[in-house]
Protein backbone atom coordinates (compact mmCIF):
# COMPACT_ATOMS: atom_id res chain seq x y z
CA UNK A 1 0.00 0.00 0.00
CA UNK A 2 1.19 3.42 -0.82
CA UNK A 3 0.77 6.27 1.08
CA UNK A 4 1.48 9.92 0.53
CA UNK A 5 1.85 13.09 3.15
CA UNK A 6 2.70 16.40 3.00
CA UNK A 7 -0.15 18.16 1.57
CA UNK A 8 -1.58 21.54 2.93
CA UNK A 9 -2.68 24.85 2.17
CA UNK A 10 0.07 26.90 1.47
CA UNK A 11 0.25 30.29 -0.06
CA UNK A 12 1.83 31.16 -3.66
CA UNK A 13 5.21 31.44 -3.88
CA UNK A 14 6.06 28.68 -0.54
CA UNK A 15 7.29 24.74 -0.91
CA UNK A 16 6.17 21.91 0.31
CA UNK A 17 7.99 18.66 0.18
CA UNK A 18 5.81 15.35 -0.38
CA UNK A 19 6.68 12.07 0.33
CA UNK A 20 5.36 8.52 -0.82
CA UNK A 21 6.18 5.34 1.56
CA UNK A 22 5.02 2.42 0.96
CA UNK A 23 4.05 -0.92 4.00
CA UNK A 24 5.07 -4.30 3.39
CA UNK A 25 5.82 -4.01 -0.39
CA UNK A 26 9.24 -2.68 -1.73
CA UNK A 27 9.09 -0.57 -5.12
CA UNK A 28 12.67 0.00 -5.41
CA UNK A 29 13.33 -2.12 -8.20
CA UNK A 30 10.52 0.31 -10.35
CA UNK A 31 10.22 3.48 -11.36
CA UNK A 32 7.92 5.96 -9.41
CA UNK A 33 5.91 8.56 -10.50
CA UNK A 34 3.73 11.48 -9.38
CA UNK A 35 0.84 12.72 -10.99
CA UNK A 36 -1.96 15.50 -9.82
CA UNK A 37 -5.99 15.74 -9.94
CA UNK A 38 -7.40 18.81 -10.06
CA UNK A 39 -11.56 19.19 -9.64
CA UNK A 40 -13.06 18.67 -13.03
CA UNK A 41 -9.68 17.66 -14.76
CA UNK A 42 -8.22 14.54 -15.64
CA UNK A 43 -4.75 13.16 -13.82
CA UNK A 44 -2.09 14.37 -15.09
CA UNK A 45 1.86 13.25 -15.04
CA UNK A 46 3.73 15.57 -12.65
CA UNK A 47 6.91 13.68 -12.27
CA UNK A 48 8.86 10.42 -12.60
CA UNK A 49 12.07 8.95 -11.25
CA UNK A 50 13.81 5.81 -12.04
CA UNK A 51 14.44 2.86 -9.69
CA UNK A 52 18.11 4.26 -9.13
CA UNK A 53 17.11 7.53 -9.09
CA UNK A 54 19.38 7.95 -12.18
CA UNK A 55 16.64 9.61 -14.64
CA UNK A 56 13.94 11.23 -13.63
CA UNK A 57 11.22 13.45 -16.08
CA UNK A 58 9.23 16.22 -15.42
CA UNK A 59 6.22 17.96 -17.00
CA UNK A 60 6.71 21.17 -18.72
CA UNK A 61 4.16 23.02 -15.73
CA UNK A 62 6.01 21.92 -13.17
CA UNK A 63 10.31 21.76 -14.48
CA UNK A 64 12.25 24.07 -12.95
CA UNK A 65 10.06 24.30 -9.72
CA UNK A 66 9.52 20.45 -8.63
CA UNK A 67 12.08 18.42 -8.23
CA UNK A 68 11.66 14.22 -7.24
CA UNK A 69 13.79 11.85 -5.41
CA UNK A 70 13.92 8.88 -3.78
CA UNK A 71 15.64 6.95 -1.14
CA UNK A 72 15.16 3.22 -1.59
CA UNK A 73 16.54 2.37 2.57
CA UNK A 74 13.73 3.75 3.48
CA UNK A 75 11.32 2.82 0.60
CA UNK A 76 10.44 6.63 0.03
CA UNK A 77 9.90 8.74 -2.55
CA UNK A 78 9.98 12.65 -2.27
CA UNK A 79 8.56 15.51 -4.77
CA UNK A 80 10.15 19.15 -3.81
CA UNK A 81 7.66 21.80 -4.63
CA UNK A 82 8.78 24.93 -4.60
CA UNK A 83 7.37 28.67 -5.87
CA UNK A 84 4.39 27.07 -5.97
CA UNK A 85 0.97 28.53 -7.77
CA UNK A 86 -2.78 28.49 -7.40
CA UNK A 87 -3.08 26.25 -10.11
CA UNK A 88 -0.80 23.57 -8.27
CA UNK A 89 -4.14 23.04 -6.19
CA UNK A 90 -5.16 18.95 -6.78
CA UNK A 91 -5.06 15.82 -5.32
CA UNK A 92 -1.05 14.55 -5.48
CA UNK A 93 -0.87 10.76 -5.91
CA UNK A 94 1.87 8.90 -6.25
CA UNK A 95 2.26 5.45 -8.68
CA UNK A 96 4.67 2.46 -9.10
CA UNK A 97 5.05 1.87 -12.54
CA UNK A 98 5.77 -1.68 -13.79
CA UNK A 99 8.78 -0.54 -15.15
CA UNK A 100 12.20 0.76 -13.53
CA UNK A 101 12.67 3.46 -15.86
CA UNK A 102 10.37 6.20 -15.70
CA UNK A 103 6.82 6.83 -17.17
CA UNK A 104 4.84 9.72 -17.96
CA UNK A 105 1.62 7.49 -19.34
CA UNK A 106 -0.89 6.76 -15.91
CA UNK A 107 -1.79 3.67 -17.96
CA UNK A 108 1.85 2.36 -17.01
CA UNK A 109 1.49 2.66 -14.01
CA UNK A 110 0.17 -0.90 -11.49
CA UNK A 111 -0.14 0.27 -7.59
CA UNK A 112 -1.82 3.89 -6.12
CA UNK A 113 -1.66 5.52 -3.29
CA UNK A 114 -4.96 7.57 -2.30
CA UNK A 115 -3.55 10.86 -3.19
CA UNK A 116 -2.87 14.16 -0.45
CA UNK A 117 -4.61 17.32 -0.97
CA UNK A 118 -2.56 20.51 -1.79
CA UNK A 119 -4.02 23.81 -1.61
CA UNK A 120 -2.16 27.35 -3.02
CA UNK A 121 -3.80 30.24 -2.26
CA UNK A 122 -2.93 33.91 -3.43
Amino acid sequence: QLVESGGGLVQAGDSLRLSCTTSGRTFSSFAVGWFRQAPGEEREFISSISWTGGSTLYADSVKGRFTISRDNALNTVYLQMNSLKPEDTAIYYCAVAGSSRPQTSIYQYDYWGQGTQVTVSL
